[in-house]
């Protein structure tokens, strides 16, 4: 369990550094998937099995309206890929400092982290992830109405900075 737990947090890291070197919004939103794909697995690996289905799914459905928004207002004739030699560099940039800041906080913090949510199940009623769940549906209106916003927000924030040099759909006419 823990090769596959350190295996899914290599990838995050991975897909981290793939979504921040890339300017391409096509390649981008990849490998927002892979990053969501390896966060989810990562929760599913401490316990929290439902929340992490319901977090792939909402995420994934968001991200296909945001690819699909960046892909038609960024029409890029010629995208970089992650095989170009300035997007390679970059990444392999990204993997090295996050490499370095990991070397520097090595230590034994993290062998407390890989207890699961079940582990403690004797002095609790339910499961961890669905106690979350009837949390969100009591209590969660306002945290609703704010995710709602900060989404709408990093929608043109990402197509602003996707935009580059060229004008693409938003320009005035």
């Amino acid at each position: 369990m823990a090769y596959l737990m350190l295996m899914l947090l290599f990838g995050l890291v991975v897909g981290l550094a793939a979504v921040a070197s890339n300017p391409s919004p096509y390649f981008a939103a990849l490998g927002l998937v892979v990053v969501a794909g390896m966060g989810c697995g990562v929760l599913v690996g401490h316990g929290g099995s439902f929340l992490s289905l319901i977090l792939f799914l909402i995420y994934l459905g968001g991200m296909l309206v945001v690819f699909a928004y960046s892909a038609a207002l960024a029409a890029e004739p010629y995208p970089e890929s992650w095989g170009s030699w300035p997007v390679l560099w970059a990444m392999l940039a990204y993997v090295a400092g996050a490499g370095v800041v990991g070397s520097i906080f090595w230590g034994g913090w993290y062998e407390g982290s890989w207890v699961l949510v079940d582990e403690f199940s004797e002095f609790s009623v339910f499961r961890g992830d669905i106690g979350g769940v009837a949390l969100v549906y009591s209590v969660g209106g306002g945290m609703l109405i704010l995710g709602a916003w900060v989404l709408l927000l990093t929608l043109f924030v990402v197509l602003e900075l996707t935009r580059g040099l060229s004008r693409g759909a938003l320009r005035v006419v």
